[in-house]
C-alpha cells in the first residue's frame, strides 16, 4: 500500500549542481545502493505505470529513515513516503522529489510463544501470515492475500473477509512529523474504514505488536488457501492494478455501482474496468497514468449521474494536478 506524502517546507528549485550534492548526501546516509536516480516508479507499482522519481531511496534503519526526512526538509525537497506501491497510482511525468521506501530494507517479522507478533513496516502481509502459520497462530489469515505491507494496513486499517487490521492490533510505533518516535496504542489509533489517526496527522509507520491466538496449522492453511481460492476466483488478479479501486460508499457496494451504471469493460487506452470485477480499474494493455485516471474519472462521473453516489478512489495518486 502507498503511503502519504510526509509533511513537509514548500520546496525549492535545485540545480544540478544541488542534485549532485545531495545525491551524494543520500548516498552517505543509505550508501550507494539505496539511492537510485531518475528512477521509473512504473518499477515500483503494481499499476506498472508511474514516471521516474528524483531520487529513489531505500533506507535500511529508522536512523536513516530520520536523517533522509530531514535532509529533505532541510533542502527543501518533497518526500514521497510508500511500502510496496500496491495502492498507488503515479503521473506519467513522474515525480519532483525523493521517494522514500519503506519495504524489503525494513521488513523483519517474528512471532513469540504468547502469541505476540512484531512486524517492522516493510513487511509484505503475506510474510506476516506465512510467519504466523508456522508458529501456529492465527488471525492473520485474512491479511495473507492482501498486497502490501504491514505499514500501510496499519495506516489505513486494511481489511478483507470479515478481518480487520484493527483487529488484531496492539500498538503502532510511528515517526511523527517532528521526527520522534512515539508509541500509538490500540486505543488511540481511531481505526475505523480505510482510515486511522496515523494518517490524519502525518505519521509514517515504523512497526506494528499484533496480538494472535494458537490454531491449528492445518485449519490455518485450509483457511488461507480458500480466501486465495475466492480472491483468484473473483479478482482479476492476473493482470496490473491497485487492488479495489474505490472506498465502498455507504449504504452501497463500489462494484456493484459499476456494473449496474454500465461501465463494466469501459477502456481508455490501455486501462479498462475490469470485465471480472467491476470494482478494479486494471492496467490491461499497457496504459499509461492518465489512462488509469481517466477510467477512474469517468466510472465516478457516470455512477453521480445516474445514482447520485460519489465514489472515493482508494488508490493514492502522486504527481497529478488535481
Amino acid at each position: 500500500m502507498g503511503l502519504l506524502p510526509f509533511p513537509y517546507r514548500a520546496a525549492r528549485c535545485v540545480t544540478m549542481a544541488g542534485m549532485t550534492s545531495l545525491t551524494d548526501s543520500f548516498i552517505e546516509i543509505a550508501g550507494a545502493e539505496g539511492v537510485l536516480l531518475n528512477e521509473p516508479m512504473s518499477a515500483h507499482t503494481t499499476f506498472r505505470v508511474g514516471g521516474p522519481a528524483d531520487w529513489f531511496i531505500m533506507p535500511r534503519s529508522v536512523g536513516e529513515l530520520r536523517s533522509v526526512l530531514e535532509l529533505c526538509d532541510a533542502e527543501g525537497v518533497r518526500p514521497y513516503v510508500m511500502g510496496r506501491g500496491s495502492n498507488l497510482l503515479v503521473a506519467d511525468e513522474g515525480l519532483r522529489g525523493a521517494v522514500v521506501q519503506i519495504a524489503q530494507n525494513m521488513a523483519g517479522v517474528e512471532a513469540f510463544p504468547d502469541g505476540t507478533v512484531k512486524a517492522q513496516a516493510g513487511v509484505s502481509n503475506a510474510k506476516v501470515a506465512a510467519v504466523a502459520y508456522r508458529a501456529s497462530l492465527a488471525g492473520y489469515e485474512f491479511a495473507a492475500g492482501i498486497p502490501g505491507t504491514v505499514g500501510g494496513a496499519a495506516i489505513m486499517n486494511a481489511g478483507a473477509y470479515d478481518g480487520e487490521f484493527r483487529d488484531v492490533a496492539v500498538e503502532v510505533t510511528c515517526l511523527s512529523p517532528s521526527y520522534e518516535v512515539v508509541k500509538v496504542p490500540a486505543e488511540e489509533a481511531d481505526w475505523s474504514y480505510r482510515h486511522s489517526a496515523m494518517g490524519d496527522n502525518g505519521m509514517i509507520v515504523l512497526d506494528a505488536t499484533l496480538k494472535l491466538h494458537p490454531g491449528d496449522p492445518e485449519e490455518i492453511q485450509a483457511r488461507m488457501d480458500d480466501l486465495a481460492h475466492r480472491r483468484s476466483s473473483k479478482q482479476p488478479l492476473d493482470v496490473p492494478s491497485a487492488g479495489s479501486t474505490f472506498k465502498r460508499p455507504p449504504g452501497h457496494f463500489a462494484g456493484k455501482l459499476i456494473q449496474d451504471a454500465g461501465m463494466q469493460g469501459h477502456a481508455v487506452g490501455g486501462a479498462m474496468v475490469s470485465t471480472k470485477h467491476a470494482g478494479f480499474v486494471v492496467n490491461a494493455n499497457n496504459a499509461t497514468a492518465a489512462d488509469v485516471l481517466q477510467v477512474i474519472r469517468d466510472v465516478q462521473a457516470e455512477v453521480q449521474s445516474q445514482f447520485g453516489v460519489t465514489l472515493t478512489p482508494e488508490v493514492r495518486m502522486w504527481g497529478f494536478d488535481l
